[in-house]
């Protein structure tokens, strides 16, 4: 039934409260970030150092943390209670060009291996000779799709707050690149539920040889699993390519659904930006959709 959430405001304030977090976070990051970075791996064991570190990262803890948990004393957790998606955007600074251009063989190299190891996860650029036109790119808000006939866009809400967060996105008027994602309402599934939840939509048509072998490339993108990342906040979402597009025209090279928009922190002002975006190797389909962390992080 739709909108069945007892505590759908709960859950609004939840996801601004979590933004306005990463937003603190990051402005701190941005201040204290080389020194945060020195403290964690060159000073182990020396309470004034974790103090001192301590106290900023308070600043932008949740309410009632410092109640809840020690000071950190040792490398190993001077940075619990930190965001670690954070430390990885400040590691990948170092990676990523700042302008708007395809990453070099080496730069797709240094940077599959980076959110393999961060994120536990067996990351590539390419798989079994296959690869998408760039990995590196300007991706843009979506609407919702299609998952079934007789789908509408007020079934796609389970709460209040689910239509709050992504009802003004709307519905696109034509089907996806593979069309329904299950053939009628009563075979829909969890899994097809989210794979349209988390879709992306990438320029199949622009591959190294997709022209040449289209059934080929056609069947291989679809709900290919990608993992994306900003690589402005760290903020990353697994999801699966369900569409195909935007047109070169446009200036972008990709686009999210609203749930993946929000999720990298860019589903507000133009709802756009830049993110990486490569294959996750799982042939037993066991990574799940939605947003991650980087391993060992909150």
């Amino acid at each position: 039934m739709l909108f069945q959430s007892k505590k759908p405001h709960f859950q609004h304030l939840k996801k601004k409260w979590t933004a306005q977090h990463r937003s603190l976070q990051n402005k701190l990051w941005d201040a204290h970030g080389q020194s945060l970075n020195w403290l964690a791996k060159n000073m182990p064991s020396r309470h004034l150092a974790a103090g001192a570190l301590g106290g900023l990262l308070l600043l932008s803890a949740p309410a009632g943390f410092a109640l809840a948990q020690p000071i950190a004393t040792s490398s190993e957790n001077i940075t619990a209670g930190f965001d670690k998606n954070i430390l990885l955007a400040e590691q990948l600074k170092k990676m990523v060009p700042s302008e708007m251009r395809n990453l070099s063989p080496q730069e797709e190299s240094d940077i599959s291996k980076t959110l393999s190891e961060n994120f536990d996860l067996i990351v590539k650029p390419e798989i079994d000779g296959l690869k998408l036109n760039r990995t590196y790119g300007l991706i843009g808000g979506e609407q919702h799709l299609y998952r079934y006939p007789g789908d509408n866009l007020y079934k796609h809400a389970d709460t209040t707050s689910d239509w709050a967060m992504y009802g003004d996105a709307g519905i696109a008027p034509g089907l996806g690149a593979w069309g329904y994602f299950t053939p009628s309402e009563a075979q829909f599934s969890e899994k097809d539920k989210m794979r349209e939840k988390y879709y992306i939509a990438v320029q199949t048509f622009l591959a190294p040889g997709f022209a040449e072998n289209v059934a080929k490339y056609r069947d291989f993108f679809k709900f290919r699993k990608m993992l994306l990342l900003n690589p402005q906040t760290g903020q990353a979402v697994v999801g699966v390519i369900g569409d195909s597009g935007p047109a070169e025209w446009t200036g972008k090279h990709l686009g999210g659904s609203p749930e993946v928009m929000q999720d990298l922190g860019l589903a507000g002002g133009p709802r756009k930006g830049a993110v990486l975006y490569f294959f996750i190797d799982d042939p037993k389909d066991i990574v799940p959709l939605g947003p991650i962390k980087v391993k060992g992080g909150n």
